[in-house]
């Protein structure tokens, strides 16, 4: 059979990544631009134009398409991105039409996360399931839901929107504009935000020693080497960064009866203790028939979910 070849883009709110992929799911290159979020639409859409030419050169022949990842509702025949959370200013984008246009090549759009979970439900832990919820940890908080293997995107192209469930009636304002979402308690600018300010209690964490006691450095991956290191105030902020994702997934599956879970993006990296966190906390507020059905599982395909999902949506139009 004839390898074919698409470019998958993940659209994020820090950066672009960008790759050529098989039909197979193999990336055969692959590079990252930051987003320029803060700069406007144009400039991140200028950014990936630069990406995508940085790939076409002496490759455009072998291009069946390009595939898009976008946060935000995607109304897919169009290829329109609408207000996407964490990029300022985009409201309602052409982006499909403005990528097509631009280097004469099909161009597909999908909302980020349902785009991952296409991902794996092809190429990665979701090939076996019939069904799965899939949630994307980084800058925002995503989520697809996979149902009888395929796609449930619901009228409008914007099921699926985990981040976005309202767990605190009365919480912090989210970029989308209400409050108290789940992403307002995951994201990872809340996250490093809120441990910056909790250390200021807890002096003797390895955090200050592992980062020279510059706070200003902190991130994710910190957090997580400081847990492995024994780090005790780390280890309970994993946990609770688990239940509280686990409370918010338990109104998912009472919902739509879907008892599989995968977690992809960065903060996955956080590992068993986040997922074991992460799958009692659902068991604790799922109905009971549902309790010993719960299953917990990792994205196989870690950072390239996004790429390659996005570059799926050319192969599997």
């Amino acid at each position: 059979m004839k390898i074919k070849y698409a470019i998958g883009v993940d659209l994020g709110g820090t950066k672009v990544k960008l790759g050529i992929v098989t039909s197979e799911g193999r990336i055969v290159k692959k590079i990252s631009v930051p987003t320029l979020a803060n700069d406007g639409p144009e400039k991140s859409i200028g950014q990936i134009k630069k990406g995508i030419k940085s790939l076409l050169k002496g490759n455009k022949k072998l291009i069946q398409g390009i595939g898009i990842g976008s946060p935000g509702t995607v109304a897919l025949k169009k290829g329109t991105v609408e207000n996407p959370p964490n990029l300022p200013g985009w409201g309602k984008v052409h982006l499909g039409k403005i990528i097509s246009e631009e280097f004469k090549i099909k161009t597909h759009v999908e909302n980020d996360a349902n785009a991952a979970a296409i991902g794996e439900l092809i190429y990665g832990s979701g090939k076996d399931l019939t069904s799965f919820i899939m949630v994307t940890l980084g800058t925002g908080v995503g989520g697809g839901i996979i149902f009888n293997r395929k796609l449930f995107r619901g009228d409008h192209g914007g099921a699926g929107e985990i981040g976005h469930i309202t767990i605190d009636h009365n919480g912090k304002e989210c970029n989308c504009g209400s409050f108290g979402c789940l992403e307002t308690y995951l994201g990872n600018n809340y996250l490093v935000e809120e441990v910056r300010h909790q250390l200021e209690l807890n002096k003797d964490s390895i955090i200050y020693k592992l980062l020279d006691n510059n706070l200003d450095n902190l991130s994710p991956k910190v957090i997580h080497d400081a847990s492995l290191l024994g780090d005790k105030f780390s280890q309970n902020i994993i946990a609770n960064l688990g239940e509280t994702l686990g409370h918010g997934l338990a109104s998912v599956v009472n919902i739509f009866d879907i008892a599989n879970i995968i977690i992809g993006g960065g903060v996955a990296g956080f590992g068993r203790p986040l997922f074991n966190s992460v799958k009692e906390s659902v068991k604790s507020r799922v109905l009971t028939p549902l309790k010993p059905k719960i299953k917990v599982l990792k994205a196989s395909l870690k950072n390239n979910a996004g790429i390659k999902g996005a570059s799926s949506l050319v192969f599997y139009d």
